[in-house]
């Protein structure tokens, strides 16, 4: 029997094969992920805002997938953070700041999206500073993110969360994002690999943009989204999920029932 720790402290790319091999259930995953987020959050502060509710539906229906058959993704029943700079549709999107402190996107960026359709299961939102123009994890809504190896000093930033959240293994890998060092800066404070994509080669839309909170975000001409990961083989997992290609189109909307 594969013991809690094990499982938290296992790669992305492990956790997809012993999962799809049944030898690992998402349930099981997911449940010691979240064990782990409740023991360190208190003393870290990686995520600004947990899941764990959503985390646990979607466990429950990758694994009843995986039991009956049924095609699932690459990434089946691997949790993820996202970082709180890019959408999440459902869950509120802060980016650091009381400006969007209510707001919760209808919509995904297309990262996220892609990551739902490869079957990740999103653990929460990672903590940033101020619409991250920092290298480090202040922010004046949200405590400070600390640094797992010491947590007197900080992770880095701005994907500050991401950072310390895959070093303390609260998820394999953590979506950052990257305009003046703001992956590799976390990367090298808390001993990970980081990756900064060339420019469009992961796509990012609509980015931190609503007509409720107009103007308050501009780095998405700027802005680079990569994995943060313990090894350099999550990295690529990751980035080969999220990166360039079609984009699925969307159904369109039936016209009589609004669905």
């Amino acid at each position: 029997m594969v013991g809690a720790n094990e499982i938290c402290r296992m790669d992305a790319v492990n956790l997809a094969r012993r999962i799809r091999a049944k030898e690992l259930s998402p349930t099981e995953v997911i449940e010691a992920v979240l064990t782990r987020m409740e023991a360190l959050e208190p003393h870290l502060h990686a995520f600004c805002t947990t899941t764990p509710d959503l985390a646990r539906r979607e466990a429950k229906r990758v694994e009843q997938a995986i039991l009956t058959g049924e095609d699932v993704g690459p990434l089946a029943g691997v949790p993820v953070g996202i970082k709180d700079l890019v959408c999440t549709a459902g869950i509120r999107t802060v980016s650091g700041s009381f400006a969007y402190q209510n707001f919760v996107p209808d919509e995904d960026d297309v990262v996220v999206e892609r990551l739902k359709e490869a079957d990740a299961i999103i653990i929460g939102k990672t903590n940033v500073p101020e619409f991250g123009y920092s290298a480090v994890g202040h922010s004046p809504v949200f405590e400070t993110t600390r640094n797992p190896w010491n947590v007197e000093r900080t992770s880095g930033g701005s994907s500050a969360g991401s950072g310390a959240a895959v070093a303390a293994g609260m998820g394999p890998f953590a979506i950052g994002s990257d305009g003046g060092g703001s992956i590799r800066i976390p990367a090298a404070h808390c001993g990970l690999f980081g990756m900064k994509a060339s420019m469009g080669r992961v796509p990012l839309y609509p980015g931190t943009k609503d007509e409720r909170y107009p103007g308050v975000s501009s780095w998405e001409s700027l802005e680079h989204i990569g994995p943060l990961s313990r090894t350099v083989a999550d990295g690529a997992l990751m980035l080969s999920v999220i990166g360039s290609g079609p984009r699925r189109a969307r159904p369109a909307l039936a016209p009589e029932t609004g669905l």
